[in-house]
C-alpha cells in the first residue's frame, strides 16, 4: 500500500477536524445554554429545553433597571486598562534593556522571570493586600491597579521573543547615527513592536477583565468594585436570581467579545510572524 493511500493519512485530517468540532461544541454549548435561558422567565428557568416557549426581556430590563452596569463596567474598564498600559509599559521597557544592555545578567534574569510564571499569584496576595491597605488604597483604582502589574512576566517573556527577532542592523544603524537609547526604542523598537505590544495587550485586558479574588479583596464597595463582583449580587439569602444573572452576565460580555472580534486577527499575526523579517 503506497504511502498516500495509506487509511490514515486519507481520514486522518478528518479525524482531526471532527474532534476539534467536538471540541468547540463543548465548548461553546454553556455559553448558549446560558444565552438561551436569560430570555426565560423566572418559572421557566429550570427547565430542560433550551428554548422558551415564551421568551422575555425581564431579565434584561430588570437589571438595566436595578444593577448599577455602567458603574461596574466603567470600573473594571479602568481597571483591565490600567493593568493593560501598566504592565505594556514596563514588558516593552524591560524586554529592549535584556536584549540590548544586559547581555550578561539577562539569561538568570529571564530564568527568574520564568520562574515567577510558575508562582501562583494566590501565594503573594497576602502581602499584597497588607501593602494595599497600609497604603490607603483599598477601594480606590490604585489598589486594583498597580498590585497586578507585578504579573507582568509573561508580557516580558513574549516581547522579549519578539525584540529579538528584530535586527541588530536596524539599531546598530540608529546608534552610528548618533541616536540615543530612547530615541532607538521609540523610532525603531517600538514601531517594529507595534502588532506584538497590541496582542499583548488585548490578552492582558481581557484576562485582567475576568479577574475576581483581588477586587473582591480591595474593593468590596458596590460602588468600587468591578462586574465579576457585582454578579455575586444576584446570589443572596433568600434565593438566587438565575435569570437576572445570566442577564447581566451576558451584558458584561459584551465588551470582551467585541474587543477579541475586532482584535483576533491582530493577535493570531502576532505571534505567528514575531518581529520582522
Amino acid at each position: 500500500m503506497s504511502r498516500a493511500n495509506h487509511p490514515m493519512r486519507r481520514f486522518g485530517p478528518v479525524l482531526w477536524h471532527t474532534t476539534l468540532t467536538l471540541v468547540a461544541v463543548a465548548m461553546v454549548f454553556p455559553v448558549l445554554w446560558a444565552l438561551l435561558t436569560s430570555f426565560k422567565p423566572a418559572n421557566d428557568i429550570y427547565s430542560v429545553t433550551p428554548f422558551s416557549a415564551e421568551p422575555t426581556l425581564d431579565n434584561y430590563v430588570r437589571v438595566l433597571a436595578d444593577w448599577p452596569v455602567l458603574t461596574l463596567l466603567g470600573n473594571t474598564f479602568v481597571m483591565a486598562a490600567g493593568v493593560a498600559v501598566g504592565q505594556i509599559l514596563i514588558a516593552v521597557l524591560g524586554a529592549y534593556a535584556l536584549v540590548h544592555f544586559s547581555q550578561r545578567a539577562r539569561g538568570p534574569i529571564l530564568v527568574l522571570v520564568t520562574i515567577s510564571l510558575a508562582i501562583p499569584p494566590q501565594a503573594l496576595i497576602i502581602p499584597q493586600f497588607l501593602m494595599t491597605a497600609r497604603l490607603g488604597w483599598l477601594n480606590t483604582d490604585a489598589g486594583l491597579i498597580v498590585p497586578q502589574l507585578g504579573t507582568c512576566a509573561l508580557a516580558v517573556l513574549l516581547l522579549v521573543q519578539h525584540v529579538e527577532a528584530m535586527p541588530r542592523s536596524l539599531t546598530n544603524a540608529a546608534r552610528l547615527d548618533g541616536a540615543r537609547p530612547f530615541e532607538v526604542l521609540w523610532h525603531i523598537v517600538l514601531p517594529a513592536l507595534r502588532p506584538a505590544i497590541s496582542a499583548v495587550a488585548i490578552l492582558v485586558f481581557i484576562t485582567t477583565w475576568n479577574e475576581y479574588l483581588w477586587p473582591l479583596l480591595v474593593a468590596p464597595k458596590p460602588e468600587d468594585t468591578t462586574v465579576q463582583i457585582g454578579l455575586t449580587q444576584f446570589q443572596t439569602a433568600e434565593g438566587n436570581d438565575f435569570g437576572g444573572l445570566l442577564a447581566a452576565a451576558t451584558l458584561t460580555s459584551i465588551p470582551i467579545v467585541v474587543v477579541y472580534l475586532f482584535a483576533s486577527r491582530r493577535i493570531t499575526d502576532a505571534f505567528l510572524q514575531s518581529g520582522i523579517k
